[in-house]
């Protein structure tokens, strides 16, 4: 089944600014999800994802619920990824799916029309389909090679990443091997959102390299 069926979706949902910096991915973190889900909501970050591939759907719906408990009332949005119902039913503020999930007509039948609904894409032609159908972000990535996926989609480049972002007519995120180091250029070459997940999640000191991130964010920002 294609991914992409169903009307297009182009709702009166809380928008997704088109620029909010860092958009963090948590899966595994050495620190836990309880500790480094509070540094991203201190440090400010626009967004937290959860990450548990191949998890029990009830593990992910406590973590989920878990991290919902901080992320409550501040402006750290909330993100299940994978898992519409975890998502619903642990009241996150969105689901991300990729190009083998769910519809994304079910997808949104399922977490309703408030919702946050994001979507992977891979190449141009996946952004422009995806876009399509008005999800309130896109993912484009992975931009370098990267080893957090068993099966993972070839690299796009910073030339790739360009060609896509010009294509998205919606928020994108990029992501796919972006440090802390590599991130000012990323930013000059037209990302105004990004994610990062190693240099994150396998920190003994996060709160330091999230700081780090805002920080490089905010100085390439304000130029």
């Amino acid at each position: 089944m294609p991914f992409y069926t169903g009307m297009n979706d182009i709702a009166s949902r809380p928008a997704v600014p088109p620029t909010f910096g860092f958009y963090a991915i948590l899966t595994d973190p050495l620190a836990g999800y309880e500790r480094l889900t509070r540094i991203c909501v201190d440090r400010g970050v626009a967004f937290v994802q959860l990450r548990m591939k191949n998890a029990d759907e009830r593990a992910v719906l406590e973590t989920a619920r878990l991290m919902r408990r901080i992320t409550a009332g501040t402006q750290t949005r909330l993100i299940v990824n994978d898992y519409p119902a975890a998502s619903r039913d642990s009241g996150a503020d969105g689901v991300h799916v990729g190009q083998s999930d769910l519809p994304y007509a079910q997808v949104r039948a399922i977490v309703g029309p408030d919702a946050i609904v994001g979507v992977s894409t891979h190449s141009p032609r996946q952004t422009a389909a995806a876009c399509a159908f008005g999800p309130d972000y896109i993912g484009v990535g992975p931009v370098f090679p990267t080893p957090t996926k068993k099966t993972a989609d070839p690299a796009i480049g910073v030339d790739g990443m360009k060609r896509m972002l010009e294509i998205a007519t919606v928020p994108a995120v990029v992501l796919g091997s972006i440090t802390p180091d590599n991130l000012p250029d990323i930013l000059r070459a037209g990302a105004r959102n990004f994610s990062m997940v190693r240099p994150v999640n396998q920190a003994a000191d996060p709160d330091a390299v999230v700081r780090r991130i805002m920080d490089v964010w905010r100085s390439v920002a304000a130029r």
